[in-house]
Formats: C-alpha cells, structure tokens, sequence
C-alpha cells in the first residue's frame, strides 16, 4: 500500500515542472502562451465547483456534532473577534510599508490602462453596506449553493447544523447521510486534483506572455515591497502570537502545509487549498467543530493578505495618478474595502475587483490608475492568497489552543513527520490504503477516523 500512497508525490513533482514549462513558454511564445489561459481557468472552476458542498458539509458535521450550541457560538465568537482584530493589524503595516515606500512616485498613466482600469471597476461592483448585508441571504435554500455565494452557503450551513443539533438524536441518521456525501464530495476533489498540472502550466504560461519582462520591471518596487510586507507579517506577527500562545513554531507550520501552499501558488486562489486545509486541522489535533467552524468563516472574514495588498495598492495608485490620499482617506476607502471583500478572498482576481470597486465609490478619478497593476496583479495575487491561507492556518491552532480542542502531543508527532498525513485521502483516487498500513494515530480531540479527515 506504501507505493500507492507514493504515486501522490508524482502529483506534485508534476505541477512543479508545469509550471516551469509554462514560463518557458510563456517568453518563448508569448501569442499562444496567452491562448492557453483557459486551461488555468478551468481547473480553479473545478475547485470552486466544489467549496459550497465541502463547506457546507463541514460546519454541519461540525455543528451536529456538538452537544451545546453555547460552545459553537464561544468558538465562533472568538474567531470573529481574532480575525477583526489581525486583520485591523494588517490593514496598519500595509499603510506603513505603503507611505514609507511611496511606489507609484514618477509613475504615469497610458491610455491602455486607463480602459483595463475602467473594466476591472465595472467588475468590482461596489455594493453599500445594506446590499453587503442582505446579500447574505440566499433566495432559496438551494440557491446558497448554486450562487457560488461563500456566506450564503454559510449561512444555510449553519442553520441546518444548528436544526439537526436541536433535534437530538431524530438527527443522527440525517448527520450520517451528510457524513457519507462529505466522502463523496471528497473523493470527486480528489479526481479534480490531478488536473493539477494541466491548469497550473495554463495558468503560468498565459501571465507570463502577457506580461513579459517590462512590465515586472516598472512595477518590481510595488511587487517586492508586497511579498517582503506579507513575509514579515506571517514571520514576525503571526509567528510570534504562535510560538507564544501555543508554543508551536510557525515554520514547522509552514512545512506541514507545504503542498497546499505550492497548489496556490500554481492557481493564485486560496480555495483550492481549502478542503485540504481542513483535513490537515484535524490531522494536526485541532477538533472537529474547532476547524470546521474556524476554517470556513477564515476564508470569508480573515483577510490578511487582502488586506495589506488594498492598503499598498490604493496608495500606488493614488501616487501613480498625482491625487495621493490624506490619512483619513486612507482609512475610510479601506475600512470600506475590507467589508465589501468579505467571502471573496479566495477567489482568483478578486483582490483586483474590490480595489477598483472601492476607488470607484470612494475616489472615482483614482480608477483610472487601477489599469497600472492589472498585468501584475496575477503575481500579487499568490502574495495575497499565501498570506490568507497561512493566516488562516495559524487561525485554526490558535482557536483550538484557546477554547482546549487542540492535542499539542498530537501536533507534536504531526509536525515532526512521525504521523504523517495520508494524502491518498485527499488526492489519490484509488482506494484508501488498509489500516494497519498507517502509523497508529494517537488519541485527539477529533471524533473523526484515522488521519483526521472529516466524514
């Protein structure tokens, strides 16, 4: 069974070198590099595909799974609370590295960037808060899924959870149903999975002939003061807060996750790693209603990366256009930004939507400028969806450590590559090794079956 479970690193081997191939390409032919873009769009489709059902799944099992509902709302609360409170943190030291680098100085406007600018602005749709607000309410209960709408599909999740908690045990046959089309769901990711390769050397090739070399160049003090900024705030700040608060280190954190970061970085989107991340939670020695409530309401409302990439970018483009912000335009266009990008932050290029969606309501003549990063916006991206995720991780093990639903000697053996995490689950579509094949897990706080996935 070992050499089954092998044939998953081949997966990953292969996404490296299409993405190589793909920047070959991309310079060598850059008119049909740029042809291939929807071989990119169509694998992150696929995964969108299924983020409704797998969250949808998870917070009910999650919920259900729960005896009092007092400790569903003490884990939600504590989540909302942490992730106000991080991503207000970010929203600050992007607004310090922004002014004190000032990267749109001596920069200015073509005509072609002023209409790619005006066509992202049209695809932000600003929304009022009121329309944020009611926008959460699905149509129909069916609608929260086929809308692709990530907080409706919270919401009726976590309505159904909390009906089937209050139901008792009439609910247990309906919690078990759910739990075998959480299996389905899973196994139907793990088929998608190995399109990997194929939308990662799409993707790669189509960004890299659009862009070619010029316009890295005028941008490159922008772009590398973002990665540096995102670096720093998952090194340093949530680094910090998590070696302090859990004694865990943030770099074996960072390894452990190794193959969900390289999948984002080859899609730009944070979504594709979600259901992997949710797994590898509870493999980890988070509980089960602790990540499966924490995780999915991350993706929606802790914006790190987000975060930081709206401040630098709403100052590049103030300075690029000669119209710089005052401070206090700067922080109301970004409070603003922050909730009108709730329930998009996995989503490829939705960054770039609700920067010229904001200007727009905010600073119409800024939207003009919005057209200078749009051939680099793909790169930032990975900055921004990395940083979401790692954010996200970190969320998880901190959540857990402070409501005591997460087993640190678990994580201990986890991260020390002693209990290794079956990607056969998540990824290969052959049938589940035998379960002696495995290492012994220890006791964790999940209920869940070996490895920790969710069922």
């Amino acid at each position: 069974m070992a050499a089954r479970r092998d044939r998953t690193h081949y997966l990953y081997i292969a996404v490296i070198a299409a993405v190589l191939l793909g920047i070959v390409v991309g310079f060598a032919a850059p008119g049909t590099a740029v042809g291939l873009k929807p071989l990119g769009t169509g694998f992150v489709n696929l995964i969108k595909m299924m983020i409704s059902p797998v969250i949808f799944c998870t917070i009910v099992l999650g919920i259900g799974s729960v005896r009092k509902a007092a400790k569903v709302g003490a884990v939600g609360g504590l989540a909302l609370g942490y992730f106000m409170v991080m991503s207000t943190v970010a929203l600050a030291i992007g607004l310090v590295v922004g002014n004190l680098l000032e990267p749109g100085s001596g920069l200015h406007l073509t005509e072609a960037a002023r209409h790619a600018g005006e066509a992202q602005a049209k695809a932000g749709g600003a929304q009022s808060t009121p329309e944020f607000l009611l926008g959460i309410i699905p149509t129909t209960l069916v609608s929260a899924f086929t809308g692709g709408q990530v907080l409706q599909t919270l919401l009726v999740a976590l309505l159904c959870g909390f009906a089937l908690q209050a139901m008792g045990p009439a609910g247990e046959p309906v919690l078990r149903g759910i739990g075998h089309v959480q299996k389905l769901v899973f196994r139907v990711l793990a088929m998608i999975m190995w399109a990997a390769p194929v939308g990662a050397f799409g993707a790669i090739a189509a960004v890299v002939g659009a862009t070619g070399t010029d316009a890295l160049k005028s941008l490159a003090v922008i772009m590398v003061g973002f990665y540096v900024t995102c670096l720093l705030f998952v090194v340093v700040v949530l680094g910090t807060l998590l070696r302090l608060c859990t004694g865990v280190s943030v770099f074996a954190l960072l390894r452990y996750l190794g193959r969900e970061f390289l999948l984002i970085l080859s899609t730009s989107s944070s979504e594709s790693a979600l259901p992997r991340l949710i797994a590898k939670m509870e493999h980890l020695g988070v509980s089960r209603p602790v990540t499966g409530i924490t995780v999915p309401t991350g993706y929606s409302f802790n914006l790190d990366g987000t975060a930081i990439y709206l401040t630098m970018s709403s100052l590049f483009v103030a300075e690029a256009t000669g119209r710089p912000l005052a401070l206090g335009e700067q922080v109301s266009l970004l409070l603003f930004m922050m909730v009108a990008s709730k329930g998009a932050a996995g989503v490829t290029g939705a960054g770039l939507a609700t920067l010229a969606g904001g200007l727009q309501s905010h600073r119409p003549e800024l939207v003009d400028g919005v057209g200078l990063i749009v051939g680099i916006d793909r790169f930032m991206s990975e900055a921004r969806a990395l940083t979401n995720f790692a954010g996200n991780a970190v969320a998880t093990v901190l959540i857990g450590t402070w409501t005591k639903e997460f087993d640190r000697e678990r994580a201990a053996e986890v991260l020390a590559g002693r209990l290794p995490f079956d990607e056969s689950v998540l990824v290969d579509d052959g049938h589940a090794p035998a379960p002696a094949d495995p290492p012994t897990p220890l006791p964790g706080p999940s209920a869940g079956p070996k490895d920790g996935v969710p069922v």
